[in-house]
């Protein structure tokens, strides 16, 4: 696959829809391809399948079935959430057919540069932070991805002018080709996803992917402390740009007498940045060295660190009030999100926790919960969570019926230089739709405090 042209008169199938299957169905017709979409939800509930027919675009509903690969398409662009071990997939394989995701459509057809980031953590926090510090450069930033806008709806509207920054999982980059990247972003390496992927060796293998058809002229901004990224970034072709939060680096990224550097031009103070946890730094060193790259200015980049204040429900800063700083993490909807939310804080900490009971304890909390001074608890888990916080010696047990409470309580209980944290270590389903909206309930009614 090299330009666009290739697409024309082809036969692809794409399977499943979602948004990256009907971006990329409505794309290739639109480039003269022959496209057949298949999605395994009945036609009669599938709405986008229903707009992509009055399109004139071929659409098979209900199941997957193998024998739709005997009409010789070309090629195949599949959903990233399909395995490869579906029926289909793994016969089209079989077939020799090339597999990809719309991903790699979007780099086929963009005519702006592409900064794409990856690792089991962090991805979003660093593409925002890489967005944001682009704002004002020469070329206009826009973003995509897994963060939320289909990557080739955003390339098709790119110009030369523009940069993409992608947040890319490891299940779309397996399905890349040609993929290319200007600057490509590794930020870490962890178990994870291996019910997809099968052994950590193929997990470490889709994520390499992102520098695979590097050159001298592009970069790899990867993190010097991760042995599986170091790995990769020794098979890369890509010029190296490393960072560590535990060393000093002769090139690249660091930390030295409480600032950011990178080579030796020393960046910003790291007692000034807003975003708080030890892990947000190696996003915001990963960050800071895409963004000059691509020509960000020293400016720009102090001005987000010193006023970004996270991704909404990620460690959100939501405000000072009366000396507090309080932040919002309903995003943690599990007991290893809201260890990392309270170890980011070395101040006394007002805990709200508590969602959904999935039937799990919480001791393994216990050992994060040194710095909570109060645990103001609601939600079915309440009375797990209250007997964990004993467990942890925890001064101050409150139990709320509602946010709105919690909040009030927490304030309370708080004095100046303390921290006020929702972290649920929960889902939220047992009292809201989402964790969007429990966070969105929270953000009210720390507004709400004083009046």
């Amino acid at each position: 696959m090299k330009s666009q042209e290739q697409f024309k008169g082809k036969k692809i199938l794409v399977l499943g829809l979602a948004k990256s299957g009907e971006a990329a169905a409505k794309l290739l017709s639109k480039l003269d391809a022959i496209v057949t979409v298949n999605d395994s939800k009945p036609y009669e509930e599938n709405e986008k399948a229903k707009e992509l027919e009055k399109l004139g675009i071929r659409v098979i509903c209900g199941h997957h079935p193998v024998e739709l690969l005997d009409e010789a398409f070309d090629f195949v662009v599949k959903n990233p959430g399909i395995p490869y071990s579906n029926p289909i997939v793994s016969e089209a394989l079989r077939k020799g057919l090339t597999v990809v995701t719309e991903v790699e459509l979007a780099s086929i057809i963009s005519k702006a540069e592409i900064v794409a980031i990856t690792g089991s953590n962090g991805k979003t926090t660093t593409t925002t932070l890489i967005y944001e510090m682009l704002i004002g450069s020469k070329k206009e930033p826009l973003i995509a991805g897994n963060i939320g806008t289909v990557a080739c709806e955003v390339a098709e509207k790119a110009t030369s002018e523009n940069i993409i920054v992608l947040e890319m999982s490891s299940f779309q980059l397996l399905g890349t080709e040609t993929f290319k990247p200007k600057v490509s972003v590794f930020l870490n390496l962890f178990d994870a996803h291996l019910d997809y992927h099968g052994t950590k060796d193929e997990y470490r293998y889709a994520k390499a992917k992102i520098t695979a058809n590097q050159s001298k002229e592009d970069f790899l901004v990867f993190n010097a402390d991760n042995e599986d990224v170091v790995l990769v970034a020794e098979t890369s072709s890509a010029t190296l740009i490393p960072f560590s939060v535990t060393k000093k680096l002769d090139a690249g990224l660091y930390i030295k007498n409480g600032a950011i550097y990178y080579d030796q031009q020393r960046i910003v103070s790291v007692d000034s940045i807003v975003l708080p946890g030890a892990h947000n730094l190696e996003n915001i060193l990963a960050a800071i060295g895409a963004a000059l790259i691509m020509g960000a200015t020293i400016e720009q980049i102090n001005h987000v660190l010193t006023t970004f204040s996270g991704v909404e429900h990620r460690l959100q800063y939501v405000k000072e009030f009366n000396g507090r700083r309080i932040y919002n993490d309903s995003k943690a909807t599990n007991i290893l999100a809201s260890q990392k939310a309270l170890e980011a804080f070395d101040q006394p900490i007002i805990l709200l926790a508590g969602g959904l009971d999935r039937g799990n304890e919480f001791d393994d909390l216990v050992s994060s919960l040194s710095n909570v001074k109060a645990l103001v608890t609601f939600g079915q888990t309440k009375e797990k969570l209250a007997k964990t916080a004993k467990k942890a010696n925890v001064d101050t047990i409150l139990f709320a019926q509602s946010i709105e409470d919690a909040v009030k309580s927490a304030y309370e209980q708080s004095e100046r230089g303390d921290v006020i944290l929702l972290s649920p270590a929960c889902a939220s389903w047992d009292q809201f739709k989402t964790f969007e909206e429990r966070g969105e309930r929270f953000v009210q009614a720390v507004e709400h405090l004083g009046i």
